[in-house]
């Protein structure tokens, strides 16, 4: 059986480099014979498809989230797009696949610049909301010159919601109790274990997060859509829209199927219009940013951990490990050619240790020269904040989630639980503080004062790194710290954030901080470099080969990764666990 296995691992490895030789050679000959951009041509993209920020360099991560499509790559094609004279127009299909608010805003911006350069952008869904809420696909469509939409289609736009798992219940009947604390009255991390609903500073700091974020969305599409905001408040409490009901409020332009609307924006450039997908335009017209002064590109993106970034295939979320984020800085600052580094950040925080680490990476990368700029997604909050706090400049979107400078941590009591179930502990130890941490013991009197000595020290690290970093005084920072969270657009106004905006305007910060003219190219590289596909498939090789061959240790690996996962993050009822995070619910606004 053994010389079956490895006679198959031998067939494997043969077929992979037959692949590999037969990839290399079709890239070869369409590099040689790259089909040109047509005159006339109508830009097509698919924003019902998944958009990710980014992709882990790793087999796993290479085969699941390959076909996703990468937010930089799409504003990238976009921006091409706008500024080619070969592209008339462009047509997009917008759906229900559900979008951070800022990542809707940074395509809303790149569609809207589009548009500035004297070119048209029609939108298209055959429903936005079809028994559910179509808020945030109605609010990417409305940046559009046009919007057109299926005749059975509708609308849900039914305003935000935010809603929070709060199980302290569900803790009390099985018995477990939580015994954790946090730094401050607004880090409502941990709420979801010791409340049964919001407490008055989780209330406020949610409602603020919804209503800036609503705030953003009304005044954005009243003048886009040539409207006054009260009409697009009484639109948003009217609710569900059919798609007559919708073009009759004008809300859309046209109902159309999608052979009428591809007929229609063909009539439009002038009946002669040649479609072309987004990734074969970029494939054939290249991608901006790829020659002149280099920057650096360093992606931030998941939860905080010690260790290496990655892609968990059991959760399906993506974690940024300290130590590939330090490889990424020390590759990038050795690099001679690197003027500047753009650390994009997409993250609601985690291990305060690994944040720390990552810190410590700007800070070095400046004190060699290096102006750091970080660019935030969706989110920055707490670890996520924390890792971005040293940089020169911050730019984040009016709806990223930000701030939330504080700290929690704890363990839960699991003696209760233990009793019912009819299990009994005993243990013997070696010293005081050897129960310190397990579930069947409370803390002493003095573990809880040395408990409450450590979140005082992370706090007092956070907040006095914050007020170093932002130039603020360690008062001011304690006003608007506490563990709460806010919007780009009130990060803004209080100073955590420089500018509001994405890409663009991180880019632009760069070329200033590196003596970079503004209408000069450059060439944006990411870091840590890529592995080279010959590497990757030699990783992926012993991968499968070792899963075919011994099957139980695949089922032990998997078992290990699943070990690592705490099981309220995967269940969604916690962002991530850690002790420097945003309060749960915060990403589930919609």
């Amino acid at each position: 059986m053994k010389r079956i296995f490895l006679r198959m691992l031998t067939i494997l490895g043969g077929i992979s480099l037959f692949l590999f030789i037969i990839f290399f050679i079709i890239n070869l000959v369409i590099f040689i014979r790259k089909p040109v951009v047509p005159e006339n041509t109508i830009l097509e993209l698919n924003l019902d498809e998944e958009i990710i920020e980014y992709r882990p360099d790793e087999t796993i991560a290479t085969v699941i989230l390959d076909d996703s499509l990468r937010l930089i790559h799409l504003i990238a094609a976009i921006e091409r797009a706008g500024d080619d004279k070969r592209v008339s127009a462009l047509v997009a299909k917008v759906g229900n696949r559900k979008l951070g608010f800022a990542a809707i805003q940074e395509i809303r911006e790149a569609i809207i610049s589009f548009r500035q350069k004297g070119k048209k952008a029609i939108a298209y869904a055959d429903t936005m909301g079809e028994f559910g809420q179509g808020n945030g696909a109605y609010y990417l469509a409305s940046a559009f010159d046009e919007i057109l939409i299926q005749p059975s289609g509708s609308i849900g736009l039914t305003g935000l919601i935010a809603q929070t798992p709060f199980i302290k219940g569900t803790l009390d009947m099985i018995g477990v109790e939580p015994r954790l604390d946090g730094r401050d009255e607004y880090k409502n991390a941990v709420n979801t274990f010791t409340e049964k609903q919001y407490t008055e500073p989780h209330e406020e700091a949610m409602a603020a997060i919804l209503n800036s974020l609503f705030d953003n969305m009304v005044k954005d599409i009243a003048r886009d859509r040539d409207l006054d905001e009260k009409q697009v408040k009484d639109l948003f409490d009217h609710g569900l829209f059919t798609a007559q009901e919708a073009l009759a409020a004008g809300l859309v332009d046209g109902l159309h199927y999608r052979d009428g609307v591809l007929a229609l924006v063909t009539k439009e450039v002038g009946g002669e219009g040649k479609r072309l997908p987004w990734k074969e335009y970029l494939d054939r017209a290249g991608a901006p940013h790829q020659k002149g002064n280099t920057i650096a590109l360093i992606y931030g993106v998941g939860s905080v951990k010690r260790g290496k970034s990655g892609f968990s295939p059991a959760s399906g979320r993506l974690a940024m490990g300290s130590e590939t984020l330090v490889k990424a800085f020390r590759q990038a600052v050795d690099e001679e050619n690197v003027s500047a580094i753009i650390f994009r950040i997409d993250s609601p925080g985690g291990s305060y240790v690994a944040s720390d680490t990552i810190w410590r990476e700007t800070v070095r990368a400046k004190e060699r020269g290096i102006p750091v700029i970080v660019s935030m997604g969706n989110m920055a909050g707490s670890g996520g904040y924390f890792v971005s706090m040293a940089a020169d400049k911050i730019v984040a979107h009016p709806s990223t989630i930000t701030g939330s400078i504080g700290v929690f941590a704890g363990k839960m009591l699991t003696s209760d639980l233990w009793e019912k179930l009819g299990v009994s502990w005993d243990e013997v130890y070696t010293s005081k503080n050897a129960t310190f941490w397990t579930g069947t013991h409370d803390y002493t009197p003095e573990q809880w004062e040395i408990f409450q000595s450590w979140l005082d020290r992370v706090y007092e690290d956070f907040t006095s790194k914050v007020a170093d970093g932002r130039n603020m005084s360690v008062e001011q920072v304690h006003e608007i710290a506490r563990g709460r969270i806010w919007s780009g657009k009130d990060a803004h106004k209080l100073g955590l954030v420089d500018q509001l905006g994405g890409y663009p305007e991180a880019i632009m910060l760069s070329k200033h901080a590196a003596g970079i003219a503004e209408d000069e190219e450059i060439n944006l590289q990411e870091f840590p470099r890529k592995k080279s596909m010959i590497r990757l498939l030699r990783e992926s090789i012993p991968l499968f080969g070792q899963n075919l061959a011994n099957p139980i240790q695949f089922l032990k690996a998997f078992e290990k990764e699943r070990s690592h996962l705490n099981i309220l993050y995967d269940l969604g009822l916690v962002e991530n666990p850690g002790v420097l995070t945003m309060p749960p619910g915060v990403s589930n606004i919609r």
